[in-house]
């Protein structure tokens, strides 16, 4: 697909324009308002493809809980069954449309690799993840920052404190989910690991205190969030921070969501994926 169609969809689902601008423009690049519908598909989500585990594996348990803190916040619990001894347990930070099916899933996947996991649904104090994505893209602008920051301060001391789990917390967001990681690295001294998949970076300043190992990884033609590598890598080295970087060449922004054709890298995923649950599995132990 042409990358200045990916580039025009990335501008829109990060609040660059309206949905009528959006299509107004994708019209003009694909030369027709047909040959733009043609496209939409491959550019959104297909949560169908959002099943690599499924809700019955018999691997896994699930079920939607409570997090004391904020009120109404709610997250979704999957846990390793048959298990022996405590175990590490991962925060699941979802993209700018709440946690919908493909997060869901990325948090049973996490669990089948022997964590606890917990896919934090931060749209729940004000009303929950609606199905529409448009709609759920409106309500994360309307989270304020300290907000944001307590409800991930909030899951982290429900998953330390569970009598399963072995006292050690890690993260794991992307886009949106994965600047939560890196400003929650740098809010909470008890998260151990985070790993942050093209999300935004936290101020210069502000990165001494991070305590947390980070991993963090990025797609190469994502020219938005890859500015701001550099001053980041700089203050992690500087401060003399535990840090992974990985830019994957020709790789796109949300390369991970195999529900989206357009974007998803199968290969660069998988890769990404591998160095994920090893860089937790080395952290939380």
């Amino acid at each position: 697909m042409d990358q200045r169609i990916i580039d025009l969809y990335d501008d829109f689902t990060h609040g660059g324009m309206n949905r009528r601008s959006f299509l107004d423009r994708l019209a003009a690049l694909a030369g027709s308002s047909a040959a733009a519908t043609a496209l939409l598909p491959f550019l959104q989500n297909n949560y169908a493809m959002a099943q690599t585990v499924q809700e019955n594996d018999p691997r896994i348990a699930t079920a939607m809980v409570d997090i004391p803190g904020p009120q109404g916040l709610k997250g979704y619990l999957v846990k390793p069954k048959d298990s022996s001894g405590k175990l590490p347990t991962v925060l699941v930070i979802h993209e700018n449309r709440g946690l919908n099916p493909h997060i869901k899933d990325v948090t049973r996947r996490i669990a089948a690799e022997g964590f606890i996991a917990l896919g934090l649904d931060y749209l729940s104090p004000i009303g929950g993840t609606p199905d529409d994505e448009d709609k759920g893209r409106d309500m994360i602008g309307q989270l304020k920052a300290p907000d944001v920051i307590a409800c991930g301060k909030a899951a982290v001391a429900y998953l330390k404190g569970l009598p399963d789990g072995n006292g050690k917390v890690g993260a794991v967001g992307f886009c949106w989910g994965g600047g939560a990681v890196n400003t929650l690295a740098v809010n909470e001294p008890d998260l151990n690991a985070g790993v942050a998949y093209y999300g935004g970076q936290p101020k210069a300043e502000d990165v001494p205190k991070i305590r947390a190992a980070l991993m963090l990884h990025y797609g190469g033609l994502d020219e938005r969030i890859n500015a701001g590598i550099p001053a980041y890598e700089a203050a992690l080295k500087q401060a003399g921070k535990t840090y992974e970087i990985y830019v994957y060449e020709g790789a796109n922004h949300a390369f991970n969501n195999d529900t989206n054709a357009a974007r998803y890298d199968k290969e660069v995923a998988g890769l990404a994926w591998s160095r994920t649950v090893g860089f937790l599995k080395k952290h939380l132990a």
